[in-house]
C-alpha cells in the first residue's frame, strides 16, 4: 500500500497522477500544488457527475472542458450511481491501457478523508492532500495570492442569500465572509458554497462565460448561477 502526501516539506519522486476535478478553487489549487509543490505530472482531471441528484457544484461540461484546455491537461466526465466505485473502475481502465497512474489528487480540508483513504488503499496508489487539514483562512489567501480567480456558482441557501452569487474570491469577500457569518467555513468545506476558477498561473487563457438570461436559480436548498461558455471569446 502507498503512503499519503500532504506536500508541506519535502517533494516526492515524481509520478503520474489523476486530480479530481469539480471546476472550483480547492481541487484547482490542489492541482497547483501537486504540479508546483509535489513535482507530479498529472496526466487527467477526473470530472464525476452524480446521476442520482443535481449537484450543487456540477458545471456546465462545457466550461469544464474549458478549463482542461486552458490548462493543458486532459478532462475525463464520468457519469456515477457511486463515486467510489466509477472512480476506481476509470483509473484500472487507465491503467490497463498503459496510463500508468500511481497517485490520485484531492481538494478535501476536513472531510471525506475515509473515503479517499479507501480509494487509494484498494487502487494501490499514493494519496495525496495538498490542502489537508492546513487553516481555510490562509488557503483561500494563498489562492489569491497565486494569482488564482474565480466566482462564486452556488451558495446554500440558508447560511448565504443569492447576492454573493458571482463574487469574486478575494480579500474582501474573505473579510465579508468572516463578518458576515462566524459558522461558515472560509473555504466553503462543508458545502456552505462553491466556485468556478476563471484564470490562474496554470491557465494560458481566462475563461470567457456569461451568465444565462441573467438566472439565479433557487433548487434543492442551493440558489445556483446559470453560467455558460462564451464560444466567441479568444485568449485574455
Amino acid at each position: 500500500m502507498k503512503t499519503e502526501t500532504t506536500l508541506t516539506s519535502s517533494k516526492p519522486k515524481k509520478g503520474k497522477v489523476v486530480v479530481s476535478w469539480t471546476g472550483g478553487k480547492d481541487g484547482c489549487f490542489s492541482c497547483y500544488k501537486a504540479i508546483s509543490e509535489g513535482n507530479f505530472d498529472v496526466a487527467y482531471l477526473l470530472n464525476f457527475r452524480d446521476m442520482k441528484r443535481s449537484g450543487s457544484h456540477e458545471i456546465n461540461r462545457e466550461l469544464l472542458s474549458a478549463q482542461s484546455q486552458a490548462i493543458g491537461i486532459p478532462i475525463l466526465h464520468v457519469d456515477f450511481m457511486s463515486y467510489e466505485k466509477e472512480f476506481k473502475r476509470v483509473v484500472r481502465e487507465l491503467n490497463e491501457e498503459g496510463a500508468g497512474i500511481e497517485g490520485a489528487v484531492f481538494g478535501h480540508i476536513e472531510t471525506h478523508r475515509n473515503l479517499v483513504d479507501r480509494i487509494c488503499s484498494d487502487l494501490d496508489i499514493e494519496l495525496v492532500l495538498p490542502l489537508w487539514n492546513r487553516d481555510s483562512e490562509q488557503i483561500l489567501t494563498d489562492f489569491i495570492d497565486a494569482g488564482f480567480e474565480a466566482i462564486i456558482v452556488s451558495v446554500k441557501a440558508d447560511l448565504l442569500g443569492k447576492e454573493w452569487l458571482g463574487r469574486k474570491i478575494d480579500k474582501e469577500f474573505v473579510s465579508d465572509l468572516r463578518s458576515f457569518h462566524k459558522r461558515i467555513d472560509p473555504c466553503g468545506e462543508f458545502g456552505e458554497y462553491h466556485t468556478f476558477v476563471i484564470d490562474g498561473p496554470m491557465f494560458k487563457n481566462r475563461i470567457r462565460f456569461r451568465i444565462a438570461n441573467g438566472e439565479k436559480i433557487l433548487k434543492d436548498g442551493y440558489w445556483f448561477l446559470d453560467i455558460k461558455f462564451h464560444r466567441r471569446a479568444h485568449g485574455r
